[in-house]
């Protein structure tokens, strides 16, 4: 099995960014399809993507397919499939099925037992609900699709992020933000509001060239086609040096000591400045303007709605006054918060799932 599909999956609404984020990682051949983005390739290739995507949730490995009209077809067809080239018969599975109205195959939980029955009886497989690897059966039109995920946990977990605060943005999505603000690593940025400091973190590791999977393991190293020699070249690297600096400030003290301690685990602490203060006491950093973005309260998550409206405001009012020329980015759920600030934002991008809620970016020009 030398070539295959691979399917990123990414926020729904940033797909696009996660499109271009796949284009400029090297994987040239990729398409944007709903949920993600998919590429053509071999292991290697799935091994970089999941090292090297700061946008995507996660890496599934569609490595078959075969058509089953009914569950005793499902069954003898699941026997005959090549687990072996895939699975090590020693570590556990769990399967995992999603069946679509247009398949006869309708059931998912007796098209899951079947599966692992012809992983049990044929190939001596142990299944485990809580097995690393996951084997994921999509039954659409008829047609069975096996996808193996090969990232294990989603891959907004870094590996060095031990502190969070109570409505954190995750990795992933801050990452694919940053990019739709037009960040490329090359402009100081700046967030008010940094909470943990994830946008501060993900920016500075942009800067510095560090792959986001670079202290983690993946569900990928227990599959039968693991070579640990190549994974550890791709492994091996050494960052770029960078002149950018960033600035991250919150009015609570304990997200500032959680901050500097998530940016010191993951090696970027020399290269961001953490203050504790309010908005209204922020001053524009020397040298040339960058990218101030922001994950400030909204309603669904914290407070008194009209509190958040006198904090949105004068958000803006400092902004505007000591931040000529900078670019903003706010990310709220929240369009009357966001026309509070008074910023002159650009018509907002479409509705993205945080935390069971939808938010949108808002976006500026230069102020």
């Amino acid at each position: 099995m030398d070539q295959f599909e691979i399917f990123m999956t990414g926020t729904p609404g940033l797909e696009p960014a996660l499109h271009a984020e796949a284009i400029a990682n090297g994987f040239a051949d990729a398409k944007l399809v709903q949920g993600g983005v998919t590429i053509v390739g071999g292991w290697p290739d799935v091994w970089r993507a999941n090292l090297k995507m700061r946008g995507a949730t996660r890496v599934l490995a569609r490595v078959g397919s075969f058509m089953a009209f009914h569950l005793a077809q499902l069954d003898k067809r699941a026997r005959k499939f090549p687990w072996g080239n895939l699975l090590d018969p020693k570590l556990p599975v769990r399967v995992e099925v999603s069946t679509s109205r247009k398949s006869k195959i309708y059931h998912a939980g007796a098209a899951t037992q079947r599966i692992e029955t012809a992983l049990r009886e044929s190939h001596a497989m142990t299944i485990s609900a809580d097995a690393t690897i996951v084997i994921k059966a999509r039954i659409d039109d008829n047609r069975v699709t096996i996808s193996v995920d090969t990232s294990g946990e989603s891959l907004h977990k870094r590996g060095h992020k031990e502190a969070v605060n109570k409505a954190p943005m995750r990795e992933t999505l801050a990452a694919l933000f940053l990019r739709e603000c037009g960040y490329d690593g090359t402009m100081p940025v700046l967030d008010p509001m940094c909470g943990s400091g994830t946008f501060l973190i993900e920016a500075a590791e942009i800067a510095r060239g560090l792959d986001p999977g670079r202290t983690r393991s993946f569900a990928f190293e227990q599959l039968a086609s693991f070579d640990p020699d190549q994974w550890a070249q791709m492994r091996a690297q050494s960052p770029t040096e960078t002149e950018q600096r960033f600035f991250g400030s919150d009015r609570d003290a304990g997200a500032i000591r959680m901050s500097q301690a998530n940016a010191k685990r993951a090696g970027v602490d020399e290269l961001i400045t953490f203050q504790n203060h309010p908005v209204t006491d922020l001053q524009r950093p020397d040298g040339p303007p960058g990218l101030i973005i922001c994950n400030p309260p909204y309603g669904g998550r914290i407070g008194n709605p009209k509190l958040l409206f006198g904090l949105y405001g004068s958000l803006g009012k400092t902004l505007k006054e000591r931040f000529a020329g900078w670019r903003v980015g706010i990310v709220t759920s929240d369009a009357g918060l966001a026309k509070a600030t008074a910023l002159p934002f650009k018509p907002k991008g479409p509705p993205v799932p945080h935390g069971g809620l939808k938010v949108w970016l808002f976006q500026t020009g230069p102020l």
